[in-house]
């Protein structure tokens, strides 16, 4: 397969990765490089924390919610606002690995848009 020169482009350009954290003011931060860096390796220990902690919180969401007791509109209030902040972790960590897959598989994009896999020509 022989590469295109935007997709050779693509292969030397280091890579972007949207970290896990945002900074002054809600902005997304990024680092550029291979990804065996520390602040790439301190992103995969963030966001390994993220997705426990979600998983956590499903599961509390899930013990309040059918439990016996009764529950406070403050409590669902309060689990409401963990939940998105939660989702919002996942969204990002979600939308990193995507953009990290598609800088290290081009033809995923052109697959997507072709409307599924491709398939061997059986020659």
């Amino acid at each position: 397969m022989r590469l295109s020169s935007e997709d050779a482009d693509r292969a030397e350009a280091p890579a972007m990765r949207l970290l896990p954290w945002t900074g002054t003011g809600g902005k997304p931060c990024y680092v550029v490089g291979d990804g065996t860096g520390h602040v790439s390796r301190m992103a995969d220990d963030v966001e390994s924390i993220q997705l426990d902690m979600a998983d956590e919180l499903l599961g509390h969401a899930a013990d309040l919610l059918t439990g016996e007791e009764t529950v406070t509109g403050q409590q669902v209030r309060f689990l409401a606002d963990r939940l998105t902040e939660s989702l919002r972790q996942i969204v990002r960590i979600a939308e990193s690995r995507g953009s990290r897959l598609d800088a290290l598989l081009p033809d995923r994009l052109e697959m997507a848009a072709e409307g599924g896999a491709r398939t061997e020509d059986p020659r």
